[in-house]
């Protein structure tokens, strides 16, 4: 098989893959969301076996083993993934960082999904376990992606420091979500936009961002008070409304400053994830966090890092022939 037709293979498989992370990563939140975290208290099997068996926990014992098969078989498509990337990599175009760096991440993975068990749901654990599903979902995303050949003009390069800078502060906000789900804040606010009918609730913040309380705690429904749980809530409200500005004047910068189909696409699908993300959380908020629109929330969070991809990827295109990167610019050589 010719090299250009394997490296199609790879991409096609890499897609395959993305699309069972971003599904590990609704059905993560599914299983925090209904409260199934500790359904199986072992790992990686229920009550030392493969698959639930009759009792009182069973539903919640077959949603953490449904996330479980599902991310087994992901991991199954990394290593696949590692392997053709090694065996293929004197291939002048075949990936090989990112590759090694999934396969790093997916390692991570799983150690990270055994403390999340062992360990009672510690929202820091569990936390950087969404952290490790979106970066997985993020890497296979830019593995499947076809990169353009083409030359980069110099006002789509002068959208590269601000695209990283948006990139930063998604990865925050996506931080701030996952603060206020593990530690059950989402309810602390059932109002919007102001929080228990007021502007400024009295807020607990020093215990609200304390990142580690020691072990032995069980977190399943939540440890802290309603003051700091309001302080995380409000945080994670201001950080939506500037991560909002920020990607969404981003992405209409890269309508008005791009030349290409792909990265003006790119901007818009920014944008309009933002405005989905927004709408979504507002509505979670004013129907009470029902089960539907929360999983739905974190979805929405899966589809802004995918479009952050999408956007970078787009303005990193690959050199065209003849054409040299100068100063971040390619050029004719």
């Amino acid at each position: 098989m010719p090299p250009r037709h394997r490296l199609m293979w790879f991409r096609r498989l890499a897609l395959l893959g993305a699309i069972l992370a971003f599904g590990v990563v609704v059905l993560g939140a599914w299983v925090r969301l209904t409260d199934a975290g500790l359904g199986c208290p072992d790992w990686p099997g229920c009550y030392g076996h493969l698959y639930p068996h009759a009792g009182h926990q069973v539903g919640k014992a077959w949603h953490e083993m449904i996330h479980r098969y599902v991310a087994g078989t992901l991991g199954l498509i990394i290593t696949t993934l590692a392997v053709w990337a090694w065996l293929r990599r004197k291939d002048r175009d075949q990936p090989l960082l990112p590759v090694a760096l999934l396969f790093v991440v997916v390692c991570l993975q799983g150690a990270l999904g055994a403390l999340t068990v062992t360990l009672l749901l510690k929202p820091l654990i569990v936390t950087a376990h969404l952290f490790g599903g979106l970066t997985t979902l993020a890497l296979l995303w830019w593995l499947s992606i076809v990169p353009e050949r083409r030359a980069v003009t110099a006002p789509e390069a002068s959208l590269r420091p601000f695209a990283l800078v948006a990139f930063g502060v998604l990865v925050l906000q996506i931080f701030l979500g996952g603060w206020t789900s593990t530690n059950y804040a989402a309810v602390a606010c059932p109002d919007f936009p102001t929080c228990q009918r007021s502007w400024w609730p009295p807020m607990d913040f020093r215990d609200a961002f304390v990142l580690w309380r020691g072990l032995g705690i069980d977190y399943e429904g939540g440890v802290l008070d309603n003051p700091a749980r309001m302080a995380i809530h409000l945080t994670h409200r201001c950080g939506a409304a500037v991560t909002g500005v920020v990607l969404i004047v981003l992405g209409l910068l890269t309508l008005s400053r791009g030349t290409s189909r792909r990265l003006s696409r790119a901007g818009l699908f920014v944008a309009a994830a933002v405005l989905l993300q927004l709408s979504i959380g507002i509505a979670t908020v004013h129907f009470g966090v029902p089960l539907p629109l929360a999983t739905l929330h974190n979805a929405g969070a899966a589809l802004l890092v995918v479009s952050m991809v999408w956007l970078l990827r787009a303005l990193w295109p690959a050199p065209a022939v003849g054409m040299i990167p100068l100063a971040g610019v390619d050029r004719p050589a």
